[in-house]
C-alpha cells in the first residue's frame, strides 16, 4: 500500500525523508502523522556512512521522532543508489534533509539537481546557522543555538550564570518551521505548479522563539536579562512556594492583580504605592515576591490552585514528567498515543499537538525496521524482487 494513513489529511503527498538526528525529523514528523507518505531513506550497509537510528533503533527518542515512515537502503554516493534515489524524486512532493549545506552538494542532490528532475518538488532544508554567510560550514547543535539565538542569556536565576532550556527547543522550532514553510510551498503550489526551497535554521528559529524579548531589543533599545521564574515585563507572573510545593501563577493584568489580592486577602498591597501599576510592580518585584511569598505558604498547593482558578486568576502546579501524563485533563486529551511495536509491544508517544475535528493526525505505525519497505518502495518504480535483490548484491542497497 503506497501510504500508511490513506485516509490522512496529507496522504497526497509523497515525503521523501534524509533527514537526521532531531530538527529534522521533528519536521517529517509533522507530515507523517497527518497522512503523508514519507520514506525515510537510509544509509546502505556498506556506504561506512554513519547510520544515525544504529542501536537505537527501539529506544524511546527514536520511536517519537520516525513513526509513521516507510524505510528504505539506499547508497547515494553509488551511481545507481542516486539514479534509484532521482526516481523517486519523480514521484514525490517533498524531499527533506538537514545535512551540513555542502553535503546535498557534493551528493547532487541541491535543490537545483532536484528541481532539473521535478520542477515541482518541494526541498526542505535544515542547518545550523542558514544555506549561507560566515557560519554557514559550522555543525549545528541545539545549545549552541539557544546561547547564540539570546534564550541562554534570559533564562536562569537573577544575576546566575546563563542556563539552557530542559529541552531542544531550537531543534524543535527550526523542524517546525520548517514544516510549517513546506505546507505553505505546496499550498503556493497549487496556483504556480512549481516547487521551491525551503529553508529554516536553529539560530533563525532560536531567535524567533526569543519573540517580545527580541523586539525588546530592537525596537526600545533595551536589553533583557534574566529574571529567574518572573516574568520579565508583568507582575507578579511568577512561581510562589506553598505549604507543600510551588505553584506558577500569571496575574500580571490590573484586574488580575485586583482579584489575586483579594483571593489572598492581602487587599493591603493594592493600597501599596510600590504596586500601583504594572510598571511599578516589575520595578519593585523583590519586595513584592517576598510579600506574596508570605502569603502563598499560608495554604497548600491545592487549595490556591483550586481558589484561584474558580477566581479567575491563571494559576496551576508545576509537575514532574510523571506527574504530566497523570494529570486529567492530559489524559482527557489523549496527548500519550499508544502503538503496537515488533518487539516492545504497545508504547506510548506523545501525539501531535493540533487537533484536526475531521481529518486528525494518528500515529498509526512505530518505526519501520531497516529496509523494510525496500520490496515495496522500489517495486513501485517497476523493480522486479530480482533486480532488487541484485541492487543488494552491488552494495546500492
Amino acid at each position: 500500500m503506497p501510504s500508511i494513513m490513506p485516509e490522512g489529511a496529507l496522504a497526497r503527498f509523497r515525503v521523501l525523508d534524509l533527514s537526521q538526528v532531531r530538527a529534522g525529523p521533528t519536521c517529517v514528523k509533522q507530515l507523517a502523522d497527518f497522512g503523508a507518505d514519507v520514506i525515510k531513506v537510509e544509509p546502505a550497509e556498506s556506504t561506512g556512512r554513519p547510520d544515525t537510528m544504529t542501536g537505537e533503533r527501539d529506544g524511546h527518542d527514536f520511536q517519537n521522532l520516525h513513526r509513521n515512515k516507510r524505510s528504505v537502503t539506499l547508497n547515494l554516493k553509488h551511481p545507481k543508489g542516486l539514479e534509484l534515489f532521482l526516481g523517486l524524486v519523480k514521484t514525490a512532493d517533498v524531499v527533506v534533509e538537514n545535512f551540513r549545506p555542502d553535503v546535498k552538494d557534493r551528493l547532487g542532490i541541491d535543490y537545483a539537481s532536484l528541481s532539473k528532475v521535478n520542477p515541482r518538488i518541494i526541498l526542505g532544508s535544515i542547518s545550523g546557522f542558514g544555506q549561507d554567510g560566515p557560519y554557514r560550514d559550522r555543525p549545528g547543535f541545539d545549545q549552541i543555538a539557544q546561547g547564540m539565538s539570546g534564550l541562554m542569556s534570559v533564562t536562569g536565576p537573577v544575576d546566575g550564570e546563563p542556563m539552557r532550556a530542559g529541552a531542544a527547543v531550537c531543534d524543535m522550532a527550526a523542524g517546525l518551521f520548517c514544516a510549517l514553510g513546506i505546507l505553505t510551498a505546496l499550498l503556493e503550489r497549487e496556483q504556480s505548479g512549481r516547487g521551491q526551497w525551503v529553508q529554516s535554521s536553529l539560530l533563525h528559529a532560536g531567535i524567533a522563539l526569543m519573540d517580545f524579548q527580541a523586539a525588546r531589543y530592537l525596537i526600545d533599545g533595551e536589553v533583557p536579562r534574566s529574571v529567574g521564574n518572573d516574568h520579565p515585563t508583568g507582575m507578579p507572573t511568577s512561581t510562589y512556594p506553598t505549604s507543600d510545593g510551588y505553584v506558577n501563577i500569571g496575574a500580571s493584568g490590573e484586574a488580575m492583580w485586583l482579584t489575586l489580592c483579594e483571593a489572598l486577602d492581602c487587599s493591603e498591597l493594592i493600597r501599596d504605592e510600590r504596586f500601583a501599576s504594572n510598571a511599578l510592580r516589575s520595578k519593585h518585584r523583590v519586595a513584592l515576591n517576598a510579600l506574596l511569598a508570605e502569603a502563598f505558604r499560608k495554604g497548600s498547593k491545592a487549595h490556591w490552585i483550586e481558589k484561584l482558578n474558580r477566581a479567575g486568576v491563571p494559576c496551576g502546579p508545576i509537575y514532574r514528567v510523571d506527574e504530566v501524563f497523570a494529570d486529567p485533563q492530559v489524559q482527557h486529551g489523549q496527548i500519550a498515543e499508544a502503538v503496537k511495536h515488533q518487539t516492545r509491544g504497545e508504547i506510548r508517544l506523545i501525539a501531535q499537538a493540533a487537533s484536526l475535528s475531521r481529518t486528525p493526525a494518528r500515529i498509526a505505525r512505530p518505526i519501520a525496521l531497516r529496509g523494510e519497505d525496500n520490496q515495496a518502495v522500489l517495486g513501485e518504480l517497476g523493480l522486479s524482487p530480482q533486480a532488487i535483490e541484485a541492487l543488494k548484491s552491488d552494495a546500492v542497497l
